[in-house]
């Protein structure tokens, strides 16, 4: 997901009069490494699962230890632009993105779980230094009035990453087919740490890649010639009598609870899909066919947001939003109510109508909130967090029910979205005139 700026916004010297096609080609890349490596996560996930045998809840810690980052470094990414500026701080995150993806190695040899989370804090808190700094320095690479189509052909290339990520993590991680839980259940000490030594060695070969090509593109950023960005200031004008508040707004409020539901849904979904696919009732397949699929999830996403560009300059966002959100809840239960194929596909199919949710939400959560605008988006992205919560809510309902049936999480958040794309997003102006 591209994650729009906290009300910080850059200015250059004068404003420009066309796009600058090559630092926008440069920068665009950062959006796909940082979808590639959120996404990586969808196939490390049964993968630890499988080799410290853990349950649904426990490996869903994966999820709470990437996005909780959100939370906690968003803000101090912020000042880190104010002191050091815009390409230093996008190189910053790169290097920070590095050392996590090597922190990976020594995970491996351990082989630790407790390791492999600590890995995934330091990956993601560069991703997350990486979005506070390419977002806003999209947005003036060119004219004004273009900063929005900018913005998400960039996001289009962070969905390619998602979409590229579970074939490839797929091939080089999930290569070997593991052992049935019982059968590691049976092992002896010094059998079971031999064995989880030569399944988790899948993971260095790919993470030190990574680690490389980040090293690469950090040395890149510091020697492209990107436009001087000379101050960063709040567009916020002052005001005078009584201060306005966010919380005189519920259209925001309520879109931040959808913001939390979406982003909780998306990857709770994306979260279990390998092991969803790997049972009987639904697809029986290995992890490494099941990882390969998922790239149909997270394309969808893509293709949706190709053809949702179109589709919201016809239609009013917040029918669409209300639309789309009705199928998606529509397809989940479908999934939950059948088997095999038509289990599988229709919850593949769920990918498609995510794509235009978050900006959509994003979008009427901040609308007609004037001068508090930045404080209204600020609000709005530290709702991502739900990608940390509502996985790990639902690992505990899998181990209680069921991996089948678990999927009634996300539908519910889907209720609730259609119902802030129908009524919920309609502001109403109870703040100070």
């Amino acid at each position: 997901m591209a994650i729009a700026s906290v009300g910080k916004a850059a200015t250059v010297s004068s404003q420009p009069t066309s796009t600058n096609t090559s630092a926008m080609a440069v920068v665009t890349t950062l959006f796909f490494m940082w979808g590639f490596l959120t996404c990586l996560n969808d196939i490390l996930i049964p993968h630890l699962k499988a080799i410290f045998d853990l349950s649904y809840f426990q490996v869903m810690l994966v999820q709470l230890a990437f996005f909780m980052s959100y939370a906690v470094f968003a803000f101090p990414a912020g000042k880190v632009v104010e002191w050091i500026g815009y390409k230093r701080t996008m190189v910053v995150g790169l290097l920070i993105m590095a050392a996590g993806a090597l922190c990976f190695i020594p995970a491996a040899n351990a082989p630790s779980y407790p390791l492999f989370l600590g890995a995934e804090i330091v990956l993601a808190a560069g991703v997350t230094v990486l979005q506070v700094s390419a977002n806003p320095f999209v947005s003036v690479l060119g004219p004004e009035r273009t900063a929005s189509s900018r913005l998400t052909l960039s996001q289009a290339f962070n969905s390619l990453g998602t979409t590229v990520a579970p074939y490839v993590g797929s091939i080089l991680i999930l290569s070997s087919a593991p052992l049935a839980i019982e059968k590691v259940r049976e092992l002896s000490p010094s059998a079971l740490q031999q064995y989880r030594l030569t399944e988790a060695a899948t993971v260095k070969v790919p993470y030190i890649a990574i680690a490389l090509a980040l090293v690469l593109l950090a040395i890149a950023i510091t020697l492209f010639k990107l436009p001087r960005i000379e101050t960063t200031r709040d567009f916020r004008p002052a005001e005078g009598g009584k201060k306005d508040s966010i919380w005189n707004y519920p259209h925001l409020l309520l879109g931040a609870v959808a913001i939390f539901l979406y982003v909780g849904a998306e990857v709770s979904i994306g979260s279990f899909l390998v092991n969803y696919f790997s049972h009987d009732e639904t697809g029986g397949m290995t992890e490494q066919n099941a990882g390969k699929l998922l790239s149909f999830y997270w394309g969808g996403a893509m293709v949706g947001r190709f053809i949702g560009s179109y589709v919201l300059s016809k239609v009013r966002p917040n029918r669409a939003l209300g639309v789309v959100a009705i199928i998606a809840c529509a397809l989940v239960s479908i999934s939950i109510l059948s088997f095999g194929h038509l289990a599988v596909w229709s919850i593949l199919l769920v990918g498609l109508f995510n794509s235009i949710m978050f900006p959509t939400i994003f979008t009427l959560g901040i609308a007609e909130l004037g001068p508090i605008t930045g404080e209204g988006s600020g609000l709005l992205v530290a709702a991502i967090v739900g990608g940390a919560i509502l996985p790990l809510l639902e690992g505990r309902l899998a181990d209680s029910i069921g991996i089948h049936h678990a999927f009634i999480i996300p539908a519910i958040c889907y209720v609730y979205i259609a119902y802030y794309g129908f009524r919920g997003s309609r502001p109403t102006r109870t703040a100070v005139a």
